[in-house]
C-alpha cells in the first residue's frame, strides 16, 4: 500500500509559483525606485545646474532623457520578460539600474549625466514591467487585490516621497556629494534588492512565449519620441523647427503603428501591443482615467517645486517637506483602500476625485492669499486633503486596468499601463510646466501658480467625470 503515496502529485510542477511576503516587499521596493528617480531631481536641478554649469535646456534633458527612454522601452521590457523569464529580466534590470545610478552620481559633466540618465531610464524599463507581471502570475483572488493595492500605494507614495527625499539629500550634502547623493542612494538599495530577489522572487514566464515585434517596437518608439521629445524639450530650447516637425509627424507615425499592429493581429502574428487587449473594458477605461490623473500629478509636483524655491525663496529641504502632509495622508488613506473598494466598489475613485478637487482648491486659496509666504503651514490643509484624494484613486485605477488581463499577457498588460502612466507623467511636466514658466514673466509667480493650479483642478474634475463610466466592481 505504501507504493500509492500521492506526494508527487502535491509537488506537481504545474502548480503556479507563489509570491510570499518577502517577495512582494522586494518587487514593491523595486517598483518604487524608477518613480522616485523621476521626481527626485526636481528639487536638485538648481544645484546640478550651478555645479555642472548647465543651461536650462540641458537640465530639461536630465529629466526628459530619463522619462522618454523609460516610456519608450516599457512595453518591450514587458514582452522580453514574458519571453525570457520575468525574474531574469527583473534581476538584470535592477542590476543595470544600480550601475546607471552610479554613473549618474559620478558624472563629470552635464552631457555625461544626460547620457547616464537615458541609460537609467532604459534599465528601469526592463525592471518595472516584471513587477506587475510577477504579481499577476503568482497571486489570485484577495491576495492579488491586496498586492495590487499595495503596488498602487507604493507608486503614489514614491512620487511624493521622491521630491521630499531629493530636498533632504541635497541639503544634507553627505560626504560632500551634494546633488550626487540623489543618485548614489540607489546603489545600496539595489544591492539589498538583488539579494532579496535572488531568494524570494519566483521565476515566471508566459506559457506561450511570443517573439518581439520588430516593426511594432520601432513604430511605438518613434510615436512616443515624436510626441514626448518636443514637448519636454521645446520650451527650454526655444521651440526650434525640429520640435514642430516632430509634433507634426506624431499623428502619422501613431497611425502607422496602429495599422501595423492591427494587421499583425489579424494575420495571427503577435503584435507588440495587441489591439485585442483594448477590447477589455476595464483596461480601456482605466487607461483613459489614468492620463489626466498622471498629467495633473506630475505637473503639480514640478510646478510647486519651482514656485517654492524660485518664488517663495525656500531651500531644498523646506520645499520638499512642504509636501510631507500629502505623503502622510496618501499612505494612511491608501492602507484603507482595499476595504473601501470591497464595500463601495469603484465609486471610491469618484469620491477620491472630489476630495482631491477640494484639496487643490485649498492650495489655490493658500497661494492666492499667502504668497510669497507659502510653506509647510500654509500648504498643510490642501496638501493633506489632496493626498487623501489621490490615494483613493491611483491604487484603485491600477487594479482596474489589470483586472481582466490574463496571466499569459501580464507582461504586455503591465507594460502598456506603465507606459501610459509614464507618458502622462512626462506630458504633465511638459504641459503644466511650460504653461507655468511661460506665464511667470508677464504675470508674476503668484498668478502663474494660481492659473496653473486651476488648470490642474479642471483635470481633476475631468477625472471624476470619467470615473462615472467605470465598471462598479473589480474582478
Amino acid at each position: 500500500m505504501t507504493e500509492t503515496v500521492t506526494t508527487p502529485a502535491v509537488r506537481s510542477p504545474a502548480a503556479p509559483p507563489a509570491l510570499g511576503t518577502l517577495g512582494l516587499f522586494t518587487v514593491l521596493l523595486a517598483a518604487s525606485l524608477p518613480l522616485i528617480d523621476f521626481f527626485i531631481v526636481n528639487v536638485a536641478l538648481p544645484t546640478i545646474g550651478a555645479d555642472l554649469h548647465a543651461g536650462e535646456a540641458v537640465l530639461e534633458l536630465v529629466v526628459a532623457g530619463y522619462g522618454v527612454a523609460y516610456a519608450v522601452l516599457l512595453v518591450v521590457g514587458g514582452r522580453l520578460g514574458d519571453l525570457f523569464g520575468r525574474r531574469r529580466l527583473f534581476l538584470g534590470g535592477m542590476a543595470a539600474f544600480g550601475l546607471t545610478s552610479l554613473a549618474c552620481g559620478l558624472a563629470p559633466g552635464a552631457w555625461s549625466l544626460v547620457a547616464a540618465r537615458v541609460a537609467q531610464g532604459a534599465s528601469a524599463a526592463a525592471m518595472l514591467p516584471q513587477v506587475l507581471a510577477t504579481i499577476q502570475a503568482t497571486t489570485a483572488g484577495p491576495r492579488r487585490a491586496r498586492a495590487m493595492s499595495l503596488y498602487g500605494a507604493t507608486a503614489g507614495l514614491s512620487m511624493v516621497a521622491g521630491q521630499i527625499l531629493g530636498g533632504v539629500l541635497v541639503a544634507a550634502d553627505i560626504a560632500g556629494t551634494g546633488w550626487r547623493s540623489v543618485f548614489l542612494v540607489n546603489v545600496p538599495v539595489v544591492v539589498i534588492g538583488l539579494v532579496l530577489a535572488a531568494r524570494a522572487v519566483p521565476e515566471t514566464r508566459s506559457q506561450q512565449p511570443e517573439p518581439v515585434d520588430g516593426p511594432g517596437t520601432v513604430l511605438l518608439a518613434l510615436s512616443l519620441l515624436t510626441l514626448l521629445a518636443p514637448l519636454t524639450e521645446g520650451r527650454a530650447a526655444g521651440w526650434p523647427v525640429w520640435t514642430w516637425l516632430s509634433l507634426a509627424a506624431f499623428p502619422g507615425v501613431a497611425a502607422a503603428f496602429y495599422t501595423v499592429e492591427r494587421r499583425a493581429d489579424r494575420q495571427g502574428r503577435t503584435p507588440l501591443v495587441p489591439p485585442s487587449l483594448f477590447e477589455l473594458t476595464s483596461l480601456r477605461r482605466g487607461l483613459v482615467l489614468m492620463v489626466p490623473f498622471s498629467i495633473g500629478f506630475s505637473g503639480f509636483m514640478f510646478v510647486i517645486a519651482v514656485a517654492l524655491q524660485r518664488g517663495a525663496g525656500l531651500g531644498p529641504v523646506p520645499a520638499g517637506l512642504a509636501l510631507a502632509p500629502m505623503a502622510v495622508a496618501f499612505l494612511i488613506v491608501s492602507l484603507a483602500g482595499p476595504r473601501l473598494v470591497a464595500r463601495y466598489g469603484t465609486r471610491v475613485v469618484t469620491a477620491g476625485a472630489l476630495v482631491q478637487g477640494v484639496g487643490v482648491a485649498l492650495i489655490v486659496l493658500a497661494a492666492w492669499r499667502d504668497w510669497p509666504d507659502l510653506g509647510f503651514i500654509e500648504l498643510l490643509p490642501g496638501a493633506a486633503v489632496a493626498g487623501a484624494g489621490q490615494a483613493l484613486q491611483l491604487p484603485v485605477v491600477m487594479r482596474i486596468v489589470l483586472s481582466e488581463v490574463p496571466p499569459a499577457r501580464a507582461g504586455v498588460g503591465g507594460g502598456v499601463m506603465v507606459t501610459t502612466q509614464q507618458s502622462a507623467l512626462a506630458l504633465g511636466v511638459a504641459t503644466l510646466g511650460t504653461l507655468f514658466l511661460s506665464l511667470v514673466p508677464g504675470h508674476g509667480m503668484r498668478d502663474a501658480l494660481v492659473t496653473t493650479l486651476l488648470v490642474q483642478l479642471a483635470g481633476v474634475v475631468l477625472t471624476g467625470l470619467l470615473s462615472l463610466r467605470l465598471p462598479r466592481t473589480i474582478r
